[in-house]
């Protein structure tokens, strides 16, 4: 039998792994995983939980919850050696990473999956001693997603973030960026936002980085340069599409390696959480974890 922790969020999904757990649980003892819980009380409990399941020397971890969750549970796992791989129950609003790839939303198949032990290497980025797995932003327009308070998240889901993004649009202003990145000129600038990817969905958005591979090593940057209102909406209705990306006011390239500065006070979204501020030192690690997918 191999040994499973399984750190859930119990008000995630509408609070939908709560109904399962059983069902679960049942599942992967067949399949030959005996499987442990925690439900997570709070910030940062989730990285303790990781952190702690790695050192117990646990076969596999999974996370279930939204992105959140699982950007706490792979900032208890990063930089320890002989990591156990990662499972991903996608219970969220939004659900990037997951989508991304291509995990199954049905929990019976998802089950099968990790009892299979169907696994891939994946990248992850690191800033300021944080870990992100999907996104890494700043800007005004990156705050809406821990604005929005997660009992409301819970209860109408991804409006809840279409409501915020209205009352963030009424005050949409620039912010000075400088941005120095390996392989590229230094950029200086006012920017709308500018994103980190490490996969193609974003947001909720499956094509705003269409060229991110979660494995190849490298960061995938989009900066959006000073519009206006009207600009910003062509913009976004592009990006839908995924043709934003030859825009005047869209600038896109890849590193490994870059630093992000401003004279303001710029707050950090590390997969759709708050994640400290400005200056920032963003970097990829190659193949760090193994995921379930």
């Amino acid at each position: 039998m191999k040994r499973a922790r399984l750190i859930y969020n119990p008000t995630s999904g509408r609070e939908e792994m709560r109904r399962l757990l059983p069902d679960v649980l049942e599942r992967l003892d067949q399949g030959g995983i005996e499987t442990s819980c925690h439900a997570t009380t709070g910030e940062g409990d989730a990285t303790r939980e990781a952190a702690l399941a790695v050192e117990r020397g646990y076969d596999i971890i999974i996370a279930a919850g939204g992105d959140g969750t699982l950007n706490e549970v792979v900032n208890g796992m990063a930089g320890k050696s002989d990591l156990p791989p990662l499972g991903v129950f996608p219970l969220g609003t939004t659900n990037d990473f997951a989508r991304a790839m291509g995990i199954p939303r049905r929990w019976e198949d998802y089950c099968d999956l990790v009892i299979e032990n169907k696994t891939r290497p994946i990248d992850i980025g690191k800033v300021n001693g944080r870990h992100f797995i999907n996104i890494a932003g700043g800007g005004k327009l990156t705050e809406l997603t821990y604005e929005v308070p997660s009992r409301l998240k819970t209860l109408i889901g991804q409006l809840a973030y279409y409501m915020k993004g209205i009352e963030k649009m009424a005050s949409l202003s620039p912010t000075k960026l400088i941005i120095d990145a390996e392989g590229h000129e230094v950029m200086e600038g006012e920017f709308m936002l500018f994103l980190i990817a490490n996969s193609n969905s974003v947001g909720g958005f499956e094509k705003l980085a269409p060229d991110a591979r979660i494995d190849d090593g490298l960061l995938d940057v989009i900066a959006l340069k000073k519009c206006n209102l009207a600009e910003f909406i062509r913009l976004v209705t592009m990006a839908l599409r995924g043709d934003h990306l030859g825009d005047s006011h869209v600038i896109h390239f890849k590193t490994r390696r870059m630093e992000v500065t401003s004279p303001g006070r710029v707050l950090l979204n590390l997969d759709g959480e708050l994640g400290g501020e400005l200056p920032g030192v963003f970097e990829i690690l190659p193949q760090h974890l193994r995921i379930f997918a």
